[in-house]
């Protein structure tokens, strides 16, 4: 294969105020696993991969109980069940259970039966086989939505629901039956599970009550008075020695409880502020704990006794990556990518470390574009209409430059001078040069600008209207652009998107909103039009540092890589960016031209970012 992946940095799992979001968690053969929803896909972390199989928003994905499987489902009431040993991820049942919403999956201790529960139309819960999607009893009792299911793990097989009328509807089966109702919560239940070994199960809610039952009939045993939240209680887990439980809490804890003593042990607390409300855990193995953060943070917590301070906190984008950049205009290990929450990350591939969020006041908007300068410093502009800048590897500095129009584009000449191209409100588009946060110039362009790209002195506009690319001359000393060359249309159905200037300023590419991709010299000829194989809207172009081959990323999903002195010669990377790409750009050169290779960052819609290693055609 001409292509292989060599990393994905995953997504953190998507969060919704109010709602509780569900972690599940497998030890099986030894491995901790850990999987988790986030927009249409559903992520793996530890074996760094993706399952893309949704059409719609998926909600909730839990293990099987075996480990081979795994069940996910989705807000249209869909749960896929998906092989987790094979790499193609094949389905192997695919069934509609509600007609609406799936909140909570639970699986039966021999991986053969599923109850799914959420906010159906004509039902709220549904238990059917995991082979066949035919009816194994019914969920029944609830007049409101179901927040979450859990099944007995060992028989007699019993299930419990919990659900926003502030009821749990304990079954028995199968097939599965409703046996009795319990009111002990006066608010929602936002949680309940049962314990590794059957015995007990627990429920907490919203009246910030911790209750704890037996297994096997359902009676109360229990509610946990001692140091009690003063918060909605979002989530709980077991440990797998079924004596101690963790409930986190929108009161910003997560707190150690001991089922035997009946009495609280440890709390974790976390700083003020809405972001660290704690909406979901899981217990991952013996020792450690993860409680995930409404901001999206994964929070990892050693229960062991004594530890007070978190093992790790695991940051990734929560929404689409929505541009991106390496950290210096060259070869570079480190790279950035901006989210649409107007978040910034920092990835190192030299290290294991993953993500880390660029601290100091950034944007509070869609980051819609990024660049590296010549002196290593990052800028980045976002819908917040704010022109920001990165100090590597400090963070933001606490100046930025606001902006007249929606920020579209960016680019940085070699004199640090960067040119924001801004969409404004009338229709029209102008295209702004600044430095150190002054504006030194302003180009209102004739026809209606769409993207700017710089190399040295070189900077070229790509025109939406007149589908023209513009040569200029940027005159640093009296901060002028002269127009030097101008194309010749690009002459497609299409519109241009996005354009890319090559390391060495002898190339321009210039793709369109058909898929299109046409390549010039700085003088404005056209070099080739033959780059055709996108079928959806170009969505970012890059060129490798030694200016011989060019990278693209478009809304279908692809990442082609093409051979610029040989233009018939590409790489096609399937799926490189799942439900649409946003950025592509180089890390380092390859290794001696068109026989070497060279890594290539896709992101995408997915919030995933991907390293993938070319071998160049």
């Amino acid at each position: 294969m001409s292509y292989t992946r060599q990393a994905l940095y995953p997504c953190n799992p998507g969060t919704e105020r109010g709602r509780s979001t569900k972690l599940s968690s497998a030890n099986v053969k030894g491995s901790d696993k850990i999987i988790y929803a986030n927009g249409r896909s559903v992520i793996h972390p530890a074996l760094s991969t993706s399952f893309s199989g949704h059409v719609k928003e998926t909600t909730v994905a839990r293990f099987s109980p075996s480990g081979f499987y795994c069940a996910s489902a989705d807000v249209s009431g869909l749960v896929k069940i998906w092989d987790t040993v094979k790499e193609d991820q094949s389905v192997t049942g695919e069934y509609k259970v509600i007609s609406g919403r799936i909140n909570d999956l639970a699986w039966d201790a021999d991986s053969e039966r599923i109850i799914a529960a959420g906010n159906g139309m004509e039902k709220f819960g549904h238990a059917f086989m995991r082979s066949t999607g035919t009816s194994t009893g019914e969920i029944i009792g609830h007049s409101k939505a179901i927040n979450a299911v859990s099944i007995r793990p060992k028989r007699p097989y019993r299930a419990v629901t919990a659900g926003d009328d502030g009821l749990i509807n304990f079954h028995q089966g199968p097939p599965f039956k409703y046996v009795k109702t319990i009111r002990e919560h006066t608010k929602f239940v936002q949680d309940v599970k049962f314990s590794p070994n059957g015995d007990y199960f627990l429920s907490v809610g919203s009246d910030f009550k911790v209750v704890l039952y037996n297994g096997e009939n359902g009676d109360k045993i229990t509610d946990f008075t001692d140091s009690p939240h003063k918060g909605s209680i979002m989530a709980c887990s077991w440990g797998s020695g079924s004596d101690k439980f963790i409930t986190s809490s929108m009161d910003n804890t997560v707190k150690l409880w001991d089922a035997g003593s009946q009495k609280h042990l440890t709390t974790w607390s976390f700083d003020k502020g809405v972001p660290n409300q704690q909406v979901g855990n899981v217990w991952v193995n013996q020792n450690e704990i993860v409680s995930l953060s409404l901001g999206g943070d994964l929070n990892v917590v050693d229960v062991r006794e004594g530890n007070l301070k978190l093992t790790r906190v695991v940051q990734a984008p929560q929404k689409s990556v929505s541009s991106g950049c390496s950290a210096a205009p060259g070869p570079s290990a480190t790279f950035f990518a901006g989210s649409a929450d107007g978040r910034v990350f920092q990835y190192d591939t030299t290290s294991e470390a993953g993500a880390t969020v660029v601290g100091g006041e950034g944007h509070t908007n869609l980051v819609s574009a990024m660049t590296a300068s010549a002196g290593g410093k990052i800028y980045t502009a976002g819908f917040d209409d704010k022109l920001r800048e990165v100090e590597v590897p400090s963070g933001f500095t606490p100046a930025s430059f606001g902006l007249a129009g929606q920020p579209k584009s960016l680019a940085a000449t070699a004199d640090e001078t960067i040119f924001v191209m801004q969409a404004e409100k009338t229709g029209k588009s102008k295209v702004q040069a600044v430095r150190n946060n002054q504006a030194i110039y302003t180009l209102q362009p004739a026809y209606k600008a769409i993207s700017v790209a710089a190399r040295g002195n070189l900077v070229v506009i790509g025109g939406e209207d007149d589908n023209k690319i513009h040569v200029y001359n940027w005159d640093g000393q009296s901060s002028k652009l002269a127009e030097t060359a101008v194309s010749e249309s690009i002459n497609t159905r299409g519109q241009i998107t996005t354009i890319a200037v090559s390391a060495n300023g002898e190339y321009v590419a210039a793709g369109d909103s058909v898929g299109k991709i046409v390549l010039f010299n700085a003088k404005g000829e056209k070099l080739t039009d033959r780059w055709t194989h996108h079928a959806g809207r170009i969505a970012s172009l890059s060129f490798n540092p030694s200016s011989t081959h060019v990278a693209s990323t478009s809304l279908d999903t692809h990442v082609y890589v093409y051979n610029v002195a040989s233009p018939s010669k590409y790489v096609h990377v399937r799926g490189a960016a799942p439900m649409g790409g946003s950025a592509v750009f180089w890390l380092e050169d390859g290794k001696g031209g068109q026989q070497g290779k060279g890594r290539v960052v896709s992101g995408g819609a997915d919030a995933c970012v991907r390293v993938w290693e070319i071998t160049l055609p």
